[in-house]
């Protein structure tokens, strides 16, 4: 699919650290020709530090880092580019600042928004299993005693439309469901 019939779309693959988000979220950034953002290479060191010491995110370590990952998805929709984005994205008012990136969101009116979401959902113990495994392969920062922190502030509103995906299965399958949703549900939109 040429990434030309959607213009200035981003779909933000969300969920709890551990979910495969950023696997996804590439994955299908090659599959659809979008660009990808790693919302990890974004976080400022003195987030990353805080959180290989096992403290979670305050709002005031979180807020600039949306707004600065909001401005970057602004870049690629008002240019017309596609982009995917993986970010925990956890509450609605984080989801809120990254929607704000398209100029003609308005709130609660989330069927013609540009930025969509998609959550990775799995077990709690297959999420603490893969984040366990990251962590001691050296792999990523978040280690998984801030999973719980994480599960807590998980919120989706039913109304936001939200699509759930399970992270179980093969991301082959998780992309091609995600393609369909592309092709049947957001394109018209365009």
């Amino acid at each position: 699919m040429a990434s030309s019939h959607l213009p200035g779309l981003a779909i933000v693959i969300m969920g709890v650290s551990g979910a495969g988000k950023s696997t996804v979220a590439e994955s299908l950034a090659n599959t659809l020709g979008f660009s990808f953002i790693e919302a990890d290479d974004i976080h400022p060191p003195e987030n990353k530090v805080k959180m290989s010491k096992g403290i979670p995110l305050s709002d005031i370590d979180r807020i600039p880092w949306l707004e600065a990952l909001r401005d970057a998805i602004r870049e690629k929709i008002i240019h017309g580019d596609n982009v995917t984005l993986s970010c925990s994205a956890l509450q609605k008012k984080y989801r809120e600042i990254l929607r704000a990136a398209d100029s003609d969101y308005k709130p609660a009116v989330y069927t013609n928004c540009r930025v969509k979401f998609v959550c990775l959902e799995a077990a709690v113990d297959v999420i603490a299993g893969r984040m366990m495994r990251r962590s001691m392969e050296g792999k990523h920062f978040m280690p998984a005693s801030l999973l719980q922190s994480q599960l807590d502030l998980l919120q989706i509103d039913d109304a936001e439309g939200i699509t759930k995906v399970d992270a179980t299965m093969s991301i082959e399958a998780i992309v091609d469901y995600i393609v369909a949703l592309v092709k049947g549900r957001w394109i018209c939109m365009q």
